[in-house]
């Protein structure tokens, strides 16, 4: 039989006293909560409360009257709000788990970009933004889950994507024989979306309600109130604008169907992994063509300095190799023996044709500085000591290297689109959501 003595049972009977207290304590909390905003949503371990769908439902209605466009009844918008912000907390939620933290610097070096954008400054920032009634605070909070969100989508999607040899020779040959890459259009898009797991009935649904939205469209419903209503994508409540796309920066699946069309028209349903797709094209414009740069040859000779060779032996042993260069040794036999970089070592010190900003800074102000045939003076950079000598400018047409890189830049976008849908509606489907409303 077990004995409790009287301490032990005063002991016990405050500490239940305490867990009482604590849990009436934090029931009356949530019961003044609840009364001052509701949830409308429990995401795995968060919650959507009612003002922040409150929140962005006035941010549409703002925006809707502003752009001169209808609304869909309350319902209808309040569906599609919810569900982006449930979105929302889940990628939030994930991002924590990873570890994914914007400092401070990040936030503000975003801030500088915008304010430079807007012709602004920094400082200016707050005062510029109370002007049109943003609160900074709010402002800056914003712009970090933003960026937030962008840094988890790199690692969970983007990183991950590459291109293959063969997409990219057929995109360069699409390249050279389609006035769609040396375009820029400004587009409009509805997706109906399908899950990653969906039946063929489920696609059958979804295809008949993309063709019963061009049935409206066609009858001159407003694109921008369409997408509003029916888009599952992240730009259906912007009226479903996609803003300025250069073309060769297209996903795929767009390219031979914008060609088809004109200013102001829209496509048929186009089908891809997750969805059917409507696209219109807003407004178009030509670009450029061709490309050119400065390009810069230069060789070089490297010394790091450690714990046997000092700052000023690194100086002094290349102040000797640029005497016996300068007293007819070759340039390349000497970094052969001398240099410790090891890309340009066994090249002779040689670095190519390099761009502008290829460089640090410090190397490159010296690139700059030195004629062509000049061996330069030792200097410092934060990689050790170097002489250099140019050997060659010359103006360079970057525009097959131009078309390359945009290719990459395709290929990878037309993965974007649909990897980013099937990614946000898997981790859906894996979420835990108990919507309240």
């Amino acid at each position: 039989m077990i004995k409790l003595n009287t301490m032990n049972i005063i002991k016990t009977s405050f500490l239940l006293w305490t867990l009482i207290s604590s849990v009436l304590f934090a029931q009356e909390i949530l019961n003044r909560e609840s009364i001052l905003d509701s949830i409308v949503a429990v995401v795995d371990e968060g919650v959507v409360l009612e003002s922040q769908l409150n929140t962005q439902i006035d941010i549409v209605r703002q925006r809707a009257e502003k752009d001169g466009f209808e609304l869909p009844e309350r319902k209808i918008i309040e569906e599609q709000i919810l569900e982006q912000l449930i979105l929302e907390e889940i990628q939030l939620q994930r991002a924590d788990r990873i570890g994914i933290r914007i400092s401070d610097q990040m936030l503000n070096g975003a801030i500088s970009m915008i304010a430079e954008q807007n012709n602004t400054s920094f400082e200016k920032m707050p005062d510029m933004l109370a002007r049109d009634d943003i609160d900074y605070g709010d402002f800056r909070r914003d712009l970090r889950k933003q960026l937030t969100l962008e840094q988890l989508r790199d690692i969970d999607v983007i990183s991950r994507i590459s291109a293959s040899n063969r997409e990219l020779s057929q995109c360069l040959e699409i390249v050279e024989n389609n006035i769609v890459n040396d375009s820029e259009y400004n587009l409009s898009h509805i997706l109906i979306s399908v899950s990653e797991s969906a039946t063929a009935d489920e696609y059958s649904k979804a295809e008949n309600e993309a063709y019963e939205i061009i049935d409206q469209l066609r009858s001159g419903s407003s694109f921008n109130e369409m997408a509003i209503t029916y888009s599952d994508s992240e730009t259906g409540l912007d009226g479903g604008s996609l803003g300025w796309r250069k073309g060769n920066q297209l996903p795929t699946l767009f390219l031979d169907v914008i060609g088809t069309l004109e200013k102001q028209e829209f496509s048929q349903p186009i089908q891809s992994v997750s969805g059917f797709h409507i696209i219109k094209i807003n407004d178009v414009r030509q670009n450029i063509r061709r490309s050119e740069i400065e390009q810069t040859e230069v060789r070089h000779i490297l010394v790091i300095p450690n714990q046997i060779i000092d700052n000023e032996t690194a100086k002094q042993k290349l102040e000797e190799a640029r005497e016996q260069i300068l007293n007819g040794e070759k340039f390349g036999e000497v970094a052969k023996l001398l240099s410790e970089d090891p890309g340009s070592v066994d090249e002779g010190g040689s670095m190519g044709w390099s761009s502008p900003g290829i460089f640090v800074e410090e190397f490159e102000k010296i690139v700059g500085r030195t004629k062509i045939g000049q061996i330069s003076q030792p200097f410092q950079s934060r990689f050790g000591w170097h002489i250099l000598e140019v050997t060659g400018r010359r103006t360079y047409d970057n525009t097959e290297d131009l078309k390359e890189l945009n290719c990459m830049q395709q290929i990878k976008n037309s993965k974007i689109a649909n990897e980013i849908e099937l990614w946000l509606r898997r981790i859906r489907d894996e979420a835990f959501v108990d919507k309240r409303i």
